[in-house]
């Protein structure tokens, strides 16, 4: 995940929604039966019965001479669902655990054999079939290979990968902030591999130091390019699977500021690659139809905003391992924009003169579930009339219906669902904030339960609304504009009594924290319950989150971050300290990564509101951020520099008269350590007085390492306890 909530900030803030998709599925071709991994069996369910059956038991994924069975971590099947990929012994690279071993299994006579033999164990990255499943391709060591399954031959496709050279795979800040990390793709013919090659030999390394693993220290180079630094150009090109030389693309790029590729499929065909081209200030997208044979390139459709422009990855995760949405045999793909003020989706021809807007009114498409082009519809998450919700719909893909909610009207919250390739079943969850999380499978025609279940409804039916202690509010401030947000008021509440309140903030592009799920109001970082210890807890979500309220909502803060966002969040805390149950002198707040950036500048721009503050990982300087996230939200550095100082916290440590714990990793690949001596040189300057924890060698999670948990946990709430006492008084 970018530079927004950490995993374990995610537990502990507790509005993540605790999704009960126990294990993901994989969906057979006719979309009448799925598969799953369980207790290391692959299983089978056939609908509409869901009646379960032992696919490949976990005794055949036993190599020769071993005792035990591979641990699946994932896996995926060959086109004819003859063959079986098995993804196990994985290691992580920087967010998720995308390099392991891969072992093949043949369905039909139930041989197994691991591929890559040859590669270093753990080293394999991205292992998928070839289209007609004669091959597998993969990236070991920064070079990517073909193996053909036959023979077992290995041909290398690229022989010059290293740190600073990547093939099929991609560099820090792409992976952070694009989602990129699968770098190649098979054509449909099986004949050629388009893929990525990152040039990383400009970008600086930052150094990061590991104090704790010997007596020496160790420095970790990781190509990190800051705000205003050269950024790590890219090229595509197409190989023959049987190796020789790479047909580059053709694709000018600016030859001071360069740009960016953050997308790219085969368009449909296996003579044209599809990529989206984006600016330096990312503001500008261009998708690009490629000649494979000659690397020449048309731009076919052109999109700019005031602002920057968000790629469908960053608000849909099903894109993430790429993905393009091809319609009517590749002569029109749907496309999402915000540019009549609203996330929309539109159907483009494929020479980019044409479209045709699918969905239409003042409301945001939140997620693409499934396109059903057999049956005319897209599906779709929207949430119309309640930005802290979340709702299936539909519509016609001719773009000459209106949407339609597919969501009952009387399961009032936040509703995931994965459909069937065919849209007939789907995989359904819901919850609240008073109601427990509940999965459910269905037919989706009638929204109703297989084999007579319908545990939604029922739990919908047991939850108790008046027992819960949180409540959803709105807060206009002076300046008009107005938030949602949430309260947990103390256990006991007595409103005759003061008490006092801690803010949970994030405030950045890529929090949204005021959902209506199961878990908001709870803090897991808190040892005990917090209601109980009398305290309101409140979190609220200001322009320029990523809430579904339109583009002007969340570009507001475009070249303002850590100017819009704090004020409206201290002008709402501002209405909110007139209630009369609120304690002005015991308020405090507290964030992590971008929510520690908040809480800093809450702290010393508004020290007459905010009296104790525990941020945590924060970016106290923007020219210190990776320049892809700081530069789309921010500008260049080298056109309004004056605009990242203005937004930093070190620019404004010289007010701080609270109480302020700062806790940070050093081993953070993220938001890096130097954040926090910069700012603890600036607050010593001007002789201001606080706590600071380093946790050695940690992560941006801070979750590496015996007891860390339960030490930041107790370190928190002994803090918060000490300088905002808890109690009504």
């Amino acid at each position: 995940m970018k530079r927004g909530i950490s995993f374990l900030a995610a537990l502990a803030c507790s509005f993540v929604f605790q999704q009960v998709f126990a294990q993901s599925v994989k969906w057979a071709k006719d979309g009448s039966s799925y598969y799953r991994a369980e207790a290391g069996d692959i299983t089978k369910y056939t609908l509409p019965q869901n009646s379960k059956t032992v696919f490949i038991a976990k005794d055949k994924f036993k190599p020769a001479g071993q005792e035990r069975p591979l641990q699946i971590r994932n896996f995926e099947f060959s086109s004819d669902e003859k063959q079986l990929l098995v993804y196990t012994n994985s290691k992580k690279v920087w967010r998720q655990d995308t390099r392991g071993d891969y072992w093949l299994y043949n369905v039909t006579d139930g041989a197994l054999k691991q591929l890559g033999r040859t590669m270093p164990a753990s080293s394999l990255m991205f292992a998928k079939f070839s289209p007609d499943g004669t091959k597998v391709a993969y990236v070991s060591n920064y070079n990517l290979y073909v193996e053909d399954l036959a023979s077992g031959t290995i041909t290398p496709l690229t022989t010059d990968g290293n740190r600073k050279l990547i093939n099929g795979t991609f560099d820090w800040a792409y992976e952070e902030e694009f989602f990129c990390r699968d770098g190649f793709r098979w054509s449909p013919d099986s004949k050629q591999i388009a893929y990525w090659q990152i040039i990383a030999k400009g970008t600086k390394d930052y150094l990061m130091v590991n104090n704790t693993d010997s007596i020496y220290p160790v420095a970790i180079p990781v190509e990190y390019p800051v705000a205003g630094e050269e950024i790590s150009p890219f090229r595509i090109g197409v190989i023959p699977v049987t190796g020789g030389a790479t047909k580059w693309m053709n694709i000018a790029s600016d030859p001071v500021w360069h740009s960016y590729a953050p997308r790219m499929e085969w368009a449909a065909n296996s003579t044209e690659l599809i990529v989206q081209q984006l600016n330096r200030k990312q503001n500008e997208s261009k998708l690009l139809l490629c000649n494979v044979a000659s690397g020449n390139n048309q731009a076919i459709y052109t999109e700019t905003d005031s602002a920057w422009i968000d790629i469908l990855p960053s608000w849909d995760q099903d894109y993430t391992n790429g993905g393009w949405d091809w319609l009517n045999n590749g002569k029109e793909f749907l496309w999402a924009s915000e540019k009549d003020g609203w996330r929309h989706l539109y159907k483009v021809a494929r020479d980019g003169k044409k479209e045709t807007l699918i969905t239409s009114g003042a409301y945001d498409v939140m997620d693409i579930v499934r396109i059903d082009e057999k049956g005319g519809f897209v599906y779709f998450m929207a949430s119309p009339d309640n930005a802290t919700q979340k709702y299936l719909y539909r519509t016609k893909l001719d773009g000459k219906g209106k949407a339609e909610r597919i969501s009952p009207a009387n399961q009032t919250g936040s509703h995931t669902y994965r459909l069937s390739p065919d849209a007939r079943f789907a995989q359904h969850s819901f919850s609240n904030y008073y109601t427990q999380p509940s999965s459910e499978w269905l037919t989706l025609i009638d929204h109703k339960g297989l084999n007579g279940e319908n545990k939604v409804a029922d739990a919908v039916a047991k939850a108790d609304k008046n027992a819960s202690n949180v409540s959803f509010f709105k807060v206009r401030t002076s300046e008009g504009v107005e938030m949602d947000g949430w309260m947990a008021k103390p256990s006991g509440f007595d409103s005759s009594k003061k008490y006092p309140v801690v803010f949970y903030v994030y405030t950045e592009p890529w929090g949204q924290t005021a959902k209506d799920e199961y878990g908001a109001g709870r803090n897991g970082l808190y040892q005990g319950n917090m209601a109980a210890d009398g305290y309101v807890y409140i979190s609220i979500d200001n322009r320029g989150t990523p809430v579904p309220k339109g583009r002007a909502w969340r570009k507001s803060v475009y070249r303002k971050i850590g100017l819009v966002n704090i004020r409206d969040q201290a002008l709402a805390a501002t209405e909110i300290l007139k209630w009369n149950f609120i304690d002005t002198s015991r308020v405090a707040v507290w964030g992590w990564s971008g929510g520690g950036s908040a809480t800093l500048n809450l702290m010393f721009q508004y020290p007459e509101i905010y009296k104790t503050g525990i941020s945590v990982a924060a970016v106290g300087n923007q020219l210190t951020y990776d320049n892809i996230y700081q530069e789309r939200y921010m500008g260049l550095p080298q056109e309004n520099r004056e605009d990242f100082v203005k937004g930093s916290p070190i620019t404004y440590a010289r007010n701080l008269k609270g109480n302020l714990l700062y806790i940070h990793g050093t081993g953070d690949d993220n938001v890096h350590y130097n954040n926090a001596e910069m700012l603890i040189n600036e607050l010593i300057k001007h002789n201001r007085q606080f706590q600071v924890m380093p946790y050695p060698n940690r992560s941006h999670s801070i979750s590496e390492g015996a007891g860390t948990g339960a030490h930041l946990s107790t370190l928190y709430t002994n803090y918060l306890k000490q300088y905002c006492a808890p109690g009504g008084r």
